[in-house]
């Protein structure tokens, strides 16, 4: 009764989560103009998206973003992470502490903030002002995705290197860091996707005709559904779906590395 139970519970999770995903994917398919009625099968919509270059042209500066505040992010996250596991006490709390404010504060109060402190320091918004802001939440991602892994690490390894005479250079290129990778990958990966899908605190920071999607279609669904929307949504979906799969081929392959060299 209990793996029935754990089943039913499962499948209603799955439904309630990809039902919704499923409605819209299958009515960007629809020839009709709302999603009342699926009328035929009909590619109209993806035509009508390839044929709008403002927005293919917001969704290419939303990638570009997305992938230059993950990888600056996971840079710095990681040499964070670094620094947190290598203090002790009270101090390694402090840090922790700070680096969970921005995942705890909610979106509309970082959004408020980053606009406040921009205005201050006079930088115009726009997308450098966009690029920073997504690097400054993505960051306290990164840390706590790479920092479980750092706190498996076999300590004596590193003890063992620093017998042998290697530098802190040469113990976290050869040793830390082939050991956490798998979560650096999963905070690249974790980056990537809130800086797809933020919306918050972009609409505070975006400004000087700089858009992403999310704000791009808030602007659109606030004049009514159009199903464009669902064909790039669908779009979107695939997009993530491939990253996914790459996430689980890169740290796949890395196992199976890690599994021939011991």
């Amino acid at each position: 009764m209990k793996r029935i139970g754990r089943a039913l519970y499962l499948i209603l999770a799955f439904v309630l989560l990809y039902l919704p995903i499923v409605y819209l994917a299958y009515f960007s398919f629809s020839s009709g103009k709302d999603m009342v009625r699926f009328q035929h099968f009909s590619w109209v919509h993806y035509q009508v998206l390839w044929s709008d270059k403002e927005l293919l042209a917001i969704f290419l500066q939303t990638i570009i973003l997305a992938i230059l505040s993950s990888l600056i992010a996971t840079a710095i996250g990681t040499c964070g992470a670094w620094g947190i596991f290598r203090l002790r006490g009270y101090r390694r709390k402090t840090m922790l502490v700070l680096n969970n404010v921005l995942m705890v504060a909610p979106d509309v109060i970082i959004g408020a903030s980053f606009l406040i402190c921009f205005t201050a320091l006079g930088i115009g918004l726009g997308f450098f002002s966009v690029l920073l802001s997504h690097i400054a939440f993505s960051i306290p991602i990164v840390v706590l995705m790479v920092l479980p892994r750092l706190q498996d690490l076999d300590l004596t390894l590193i003890d063992a290197a620093q017998d042998l005479g290697a530098g802190r250079g040469v113990i976290f290129n050869q040793i830390v860091l082939p050991e956490i990778m798998p979560g650096i990958l999963s905070g690249l990966f974790m980056a990537l996707t809130y800086s797809l899908d933020d919306f918050a605190v972009t609409f505070f920071v975006t400004g000087n005709g700089f858009k992403t999607l999310s704000v791009e279609i808030y602007s659109r669904a606030r004049q009514g559904i159009n199903l464009e929307i669902n064909a790039l949504s669908t779009v979107m979906l695939l997009v993530v779906m491939l990253l996914a799969g790459g996430y689980l081929f890169l740290t796949r392959q890395h196992e199976l590395a890690l599994g021939a060299r011991s």
